[in-house]
């Protein structure tokens, strides 16, 4: 079988979706290929989201989005790109777009066991696979985890492919990318999430335990927000949420403390600068330079105290 000149060969399974809720649009991918995220995933908020895989046509992915974003359905989108693609029964690619419509498709030579199902609002899709129930249990996952918010949906759905076997040569990165329904105002802003697994033995587990970071440091913002409203009693109760999410996270409660510092909160700050100093000492170092960034903002005194902490 001779290969398109185009091709990468990510052979791997994938999701692309859509929250009927949020209106956002995401995709995920597990596969044993060294930095999947840079080939598979394509996303625009506003327009929709691209899987590209198989012996990979890595430009189905820009001209995917930048066909729906001129006004074309997925399913029009997906007819053009293969139209004149010497490759096209070598590839796999799914499109979806901002009204939950999706396109689909598994070229015949596809190394099996290789398939694909649409459901509502998204599309779940598989090449290379150990057993033909990959893409079936994904799709009934999928349909199962309502309840969840679409990045996590998306990593359940990915783990049930998982269980069934997954890739036939086994694991090694995984990427999830979720971007808006309607178009951000700042494309620097775009895509919302996008958090990769390079090469793991776990990949799976690591894009979930970054989610959770991810999710961490979203609350860590909101706190940050609720500082600067003057609202000390929701910003400590989404600092404590991020903390217990990553509890051995020490730049979490450092910055948690500091922002207490600047907000007069020097006795609530105190206990947790002295239980990160003590873990490390560079902290304290990195504090007693603060202020000449006017990045901690208090008393001198209060500088002393807290850098006198034991």
């Amino acid at each position: 079988m001779k290969r398109h000149k185009s091709s990468s060969l990510a052979h791997t399974y994938s999701i692309v979706a859509r929250d009927l809720k949020t209106g956002e649009m995401g995709v995920g991918v597990q596969s044993h290929y060294f930095s999947v995220g840079s080939v598979v995933d394509w996303g625009r908020s506003g327009v929709g989201v691209v899987a590209t895989q198989s012996f990979v046509n890595k430009s189905f992915g820009l001209r995917g989005l930048d066909l729906m974003e001129q006004g074309k359905s997925p399913e029009e989108a997906l007819n053009l790109l293969l139209s004149d693609d010497e490759g096209r029964d070598v590839r796999q690619v799914a499109l979806l777009d901002t009204n939950g419509n999706v396109a689909v498709h598994t070229g015949s030579k596809c190394i099996k066991y290789a398939g694909h199902i649409k459901g509502d609002n998204f599309s779940v899709q598989a090449n290379m696979m150990l057993t033909d129930k990959v893409w079936p249990s994904m799709a009934k996952a999928f349909e199962n985890h309502k309840n969840l918010p679409l990045p996590e949906r998306i990593v359940k759905t990915l783990e049930s492919a998982e269980a069934e076997g997954g890739d036939i040569r086994g694991k090694q990165s995984a990427v999830l990318l979720i971007v808006k329904g309607k178009e951000v105002e700042n494309k620097w802003d775009d895509p919302f999430i996008d958090i990769r697994v390079e090469d793991h033995s776990e990949p799976l587990k690591e894009l979930n335990r970054l989610l959770i970071l991810w999710r961490a440091y979203e609350n860590m913002d909101k706190g940050d927000i609720a500082m600067e409203k003057g609202d000390m009693t929701k910003a400590l109760e989404v600092y404590n949420t991020a903390r217990e999410m990553v509890p051995d996270n020490l730049e979490m409660k450092y910055w948690t403390a500091i922002s207490l510092a600047n907000n007069n909160k020097i006795n609530t700050a105190i206990p947790l600068f002295k239980e990160i100093f003590k873990k490390d000492n560079k902290w304290r170092l990195l504090t007693e330079r603060l202020p000449d960034s006017e990045v901690l903002n208090i008393s001198e005194e209060d500088l002393k105290k807290i850098l006198a902490l034991k």
